[in-house]
């Protein structure tokens, strides 16, 4: 602080940029103030060094105000993140420490190792206390330099002792296990944990009753930082903290510790991940607050796991108890973000594997080293999920995602996607989902996702093309004019082209985006839905018409069967051009396809299309044309027989010589023997009316 007294400037206008700087931070050192003052300053000093990072970015020359930051003020900043602060405080720290670093480059990175190192050196609790609380801040912003300060030569073997000691301070060890907690997103860091601190955290976790610990009788008997009593035992809170850190170990096992050849063969007791799972479920149900974040942490990464996935699901007082907590639960919380992953984890299914990821998975299993045949977990297969789906939905989880997704983090909006995503799997849920709001829920979580962002972004146009496949969309947009029909059609043609970026060609979103544009273009009386259907997916259609996925060339053909209902879309195939003659000769062809759901959907398009003269010359023009139109009259089916002479009958009753050359042509494919057969195996009354009228018109022109 004598630093910044001697050189503290004058305030003013003309003040330059590091004068500031120095006077933030005299402010900071003052103490004394109260937290919203804290705060602004805080607030100040991230401002100028986040400015001071751009200017330097664009500015190689530029005098950073870093220069003038020294081991003292970096000092100032980094104990406002000592937990006995308030959070609100910690916060704003986080974030000028980020910026800081940023901006200070490797000169940050010096300071930030000095300071820990030299705190973890003077071995106080209070030093202590700092340097763990600063390490588990710094882990997310500098993962790479916290690693390495973390895994230095001798820091994680000196953690056993302190927390072995017989006289306990809660803040240290609460401080430490925080640390390792953080630490646990690091694959090394994780490693290193599993080895240092395994053997401590079980007995932390496992503790005597009586308070002894085994600890040896010549370990220092410490008072409390601050004055206060330390206590004999590990309190409660650290004891859950410790859970958390071994459920991390136990969900994520590390690789290098099964195949370590130094491993010990005697291996200690350890609690299984069903263990630490029935010690959260306790602490949940007890609905202590204090230690309630922690147990929704350590229950989240347990749920990794299928067989606490089937505990949690068939303890229905947990399950609520989770919906009430995510219900109070402040948004962007650590409760939060904990609970959705919960749900994210209980309702996810496995991803779809080709044929060829199938028989490698076999092969794997088979060259398993017990040699034991390992398939798939059977806890994990579809059935279970949708009956954990089914669970969550009736404990009235719907509305809360819905809430909560109207002020969420980015991350959390990716949860509730995921979980909307896996309960519209099922397709009786799927009208329950739309009444509850999750409709408008996913149109507005695809806007406001960035673009770069394409998982999440895909995952929500295909949980909204599930839901309106089996939903009457008249019933889901019908008269809401803040949520129209035209706001579903974006995000599902943004999916109707398999992902660019996945690794395996995956064509059920394709699939379901065409099916649930069909069912929007089925609105009567709603040529705009269809409209912009045509200007915004035509050319994805058209490529998906020729699919060699049967079922997907079946969708786009009913979509572009709906579609002709709308002048726009006759127009494509009407207007005489070489492009609608190409069109039409693909819409023949579909017509006399194996599929009958195909063939059906291709006559209902020619059906429409064939009260147009261009088009009733262009199939009589193609070859072979009308005699796939015939062959739809003799068809099996009584319905597609029925879309067969309507075509038939538009053709023979066209004006003038347009008409004349289809009862000409129709006559020498043998069209009266067709229709003749169809009247022999119709009975539907519409059809035996249609096939009359148009045997008519031939019969008669030809007598």
């Amino acid at each position: 602080m004598v630093a910044v007294e001697e050189t503290l400037p004058s305030a003013g206008p003309a003040a330059s940029l590091q004068d500031q700087t120095l006077l933030v931070f005299a402010r900071l050192m003052e103490g004394g103030q109260e937290d919203e003052e804290t705060c602004r300053e805080l607030d100040e000093l991230t401002k100028l060094l986040n400015d001071d990072a751009v200017a330097q970015q664009k500015d190689a020359k530029h005098q950073t105000i870093c220069n003038v930051i020294d081991g003292d003020c970096v000092d100032t900043v980094l104990c406002y993140l000592d937990m006995r602060q308030p959070d609100i405080v910690r916060g704003h720290a986080t974030l000028t420490t980020s910026a800081y670093l940023k901006a200070a480059s490797d000169d940050g990175s010096k300071m930030l190792s000095a300071f820990f190192f030299d705190r973890v050196r003077r071995g106080t609790y209070d030093d202590y206390i700092v340097a763990f609380c600063v390490a588990s801040a710094t882990f997310p912003i500098v993962p790479d330099l916290t690693a390495e300060l973390f895994l230095s030569e001798g820091f994680l073997g000196s953690l056993g002792p302190l927390m072995r000691r017989e006289w306990k301070s809660r803040k240290v060890e609460t401080a430490c296990l925080e640390m390792l907690s953080a630490a646990c997103m690091n694959s090394l860091c994780r490693e290193a944990v599993q080895k240092y601190c395994v053997e401590w955290l079980e007995e932390v976790v496992d503790q005597d009753p009586t308070g002894s610990n085994g600890s040896p009788s010549g370990d220092p008997k410490v008072q409390g930082e601050g004055g206060s009593i330390s206590m004999r035992r590990h309190s409660e809170q650290v004891q859950h903290l410790a859970a958390v850190i071994l459920a991390k170990l136990r969900a994520v096992p590390s690789k290098a510790s099964a195949n370590d050849p130094n491993r010990s063969r005697i291996e200690f007791a350890v609690t299984s991940i069903e263990d630490l799972s029935g010690l959260f479920t306790k602490m949940i149900l007890r609905d202590e607050g204090h230690g309630r974040q922690h147990s929704i942490e350590g229950l989240a990464y347990a749920s990794l796991q299928s067989r606490v996935k089937e505990t949690i699901i068939a303890n229905q007082p947990l399950l609520k108890k989770l919906v009430e907590t995510l219900t109070d639960a402040q948004p962007r919380s650590p409760t939060t973000y904990g609970a959705l992953s919960i749900f994210v984890n209980l309702t996810r299914y496995r991803p779809a594997l080709s044929e060829e990821e199938k028989k490698m998975s076999q092969l794997k299993a088979y060259a398993d080293a017990a040699g034991r045949l390992a398939g798939p977990d059977p806890l994990d297969d579809d059935e279970r999920v949708a009956k954990r789906c089914q669970a969550v939905f009736d404990v009235g989880l719907t509305p809360v995602l819905v809430s909560h997704s109207k002020n969420g983090s980015p991350a959390s909006m990716s949860l509730i996607i995921s979980i909307i995503h896996s309960m519209a799997m099922t397709k009786s849920l799927r009208g329950q989902l739309a009444q509850q709001g999750a409709v408008k829920l996913l149109l507005v979580a695809w806007a406001l996702i960035l673009d770069t962002d394409e998982a999440p972004r895909r995952m929500a146009a295909q949980a909204l093309a599930r839901i309106l496949i089996s939903t009457n969309p008249a019933l889901v947009f019908g008269g809401n004019r803040s949520n129209p029909v035209s706001a579903a059609i974006r995000p599902l043609v943004s999916i109707v082209p398999p992902d660019p970026a996945a690794e395996t060609r995956d064509l059920l979103p394709t699939f379901e985006a065409l099916m649930a544009l069909t069912n929007l273009a089925s609105l009567e009386e709603d040529d705009d839905t269809r409209r912009t259907i045509i200007r915004t997916a035509w050319p994805h259609i058209e490529e998906q018409l020729l699919s060699s996925n049967h079922l997907v060339c079946k969708a786009a053909v009913e979509l572009v069967c709906n579609l002709m209902q709308a002048p726009e879309g006759v127009v494509l195939y009407a207007d005489g051009s070489p492009q609608a003659r190409g069109r039409l000769h693909i819409l023949l062809a579909l017509a006399d396809a194996e599929d009958e759901g195909t063939r059906s959907a291709a006559g209902g398009a020619l059906a429409s299309l064939t009260g147009y003269e261009s088009v009733v010359l262009a199939v009589v023009h193609r070859e072979r044309g009308v005699k796939v139109v015939l062959g739809m009259c003799n068809d099996a089916a009584e319905g597609l027989r029925h879309r067969g002479v309507v075509t038939v009958y538009n053709m023979v009753m066209a004006d003038g010589q347009t008409g004349e050359l289809a009862r000409n042509k129709v006559r020498e494919e043998g069209g009266v023997e067709a229709l003749k057969e169809c009247l022999k195996q119709s009975r539907r009354p519409e059809v035996l009316q249609v096939t009359v009228a148009a045997l008519e018109a031939l019969v008669e022109e030809k007598s």
